[in-house]
């Protein structure tokens, strides 16, 4: 495997970074997780346009432009011979001191690995998945904005954990309010009477790539969409529940917090958004190979 490191390709024994980096030291730092899918990156320019978002939001000067980043993801899978694979995109603040200062960090790394990524088992995406909701709240606003993918995801490992612990591959988070916000690395949508629905932005929902194209593809096909509040009580009376995420895709949800959600299999709506997400992604993208 070859990885962008700065400008150069390196082998995984030699792609490394210093223990001064305070991407290593605090969590100083943004990424983006994107997907390839039969020679071609899907939402390339979508991803990179939220990591400029993302940098923007913590003062952190990419070294690169838009252009010649989308470039080096490209190469990055072409020098990697990837065809169906899983970019991740990292941006630290660079080496600095032992001290939290980020002025005395005066080069920021961009780091890209192109390989493989399973988050669930294959069997979840056929029966469907149970998921729990956790103690641990999405992040507030007024911390660390959710908006912003930072490499700082202990709230969302934690998440993870209680989740684990619960015997659940996924968790619902709630935001401070007590309203619905995601999962630890998707978002979440139900479907009731006909409308799909998904928490807004505003409660704490990333801003994610997968969750924009289906409430668009829905939206075409004829589904009403929404973005209201929703509580654990609208998710235990939803005809059907799914995630979506970037690695995930689309998985189904058939009980949360012990609750059956509709009949208990996949609903015909989500299988419906599933399959025409796979055959949009086999023809959309930037291409790797010309």
């Amino acid at each position: 495997m070859k990885i962008y490191v700065d400008g150069k390709y390196c082998s995984e024994r030699d792609a490394k970074i210093s223990v001064f980096d305070h991407g290593l030291l605090y969590g100083d730092g943004i990424f983006e997780g994107i997907r390839a899918y039969n020679g071609r990156v899907f939402k390339l320019k979508e991803h990179i346009d939220r990591l400029f978002a993302s940098a923007k939001a913590i003062l952190l000067d990419i070294p690169l432009s838009h252009a010649e980043l989308m470039q080096a993801v490209v190469e990055t899978c072409r020098r990697n011979k990837v065809r169906n694979g899983y970019i991740r995109l990292v941006v630290t603040r660079g080496v600095g001191t032992l001290g939290l200062n980020p002025n005395r960090c005066k080069n920021p790394s961009v780091i890209i690995i192109a390989g493989k990524i399973q988050l669930y088992p294959p069997a979840l995406y056929a029966r469907g998945m149970e998921i729990v909701t956790v103690p641990t709240m999405r992040n507030l606003h007024s911390a660390l904005n959710p908006a912003i993918k930072s490499l700082n995801y202990l709230n969302n490992v934690l998440a993870k954990i209680e989740a684990n612990n619960a015997g659940c591959e996924e968790a619902v988070m709630l935001n401070g309010e007590g309203f619905v916000a995601e999962c630890t690395g998707d978002n979440l949508f139900i479907i009731k009477e006909g409308h799909l629905l998904t928490p807004p932005l505003s409660a704490g929902a990333l801003y994610g790539i997968t969750r924009k194209v289906v409430m668009e593809m829905a939206a075409e096909s004829g589904l009403r969409v929404g973005e209201p509040n929703l509580t654990r009580y609208d998710l235990f009376n939803a005809d059907e529940c799914f995630l979506t995420g970037t690695g995930a895709e689309l998985v189904p949800v058939v009980k949360i917090d012990g609750r059956v959600i509709g009949s208990g299999q996949p609903g015909a709506l989500t299988v419906r958004l599933v399959a025409q997400y796979r055959a949009l992604t086999k023809v959309s993208g930037e291409p790797i190979y010309e």
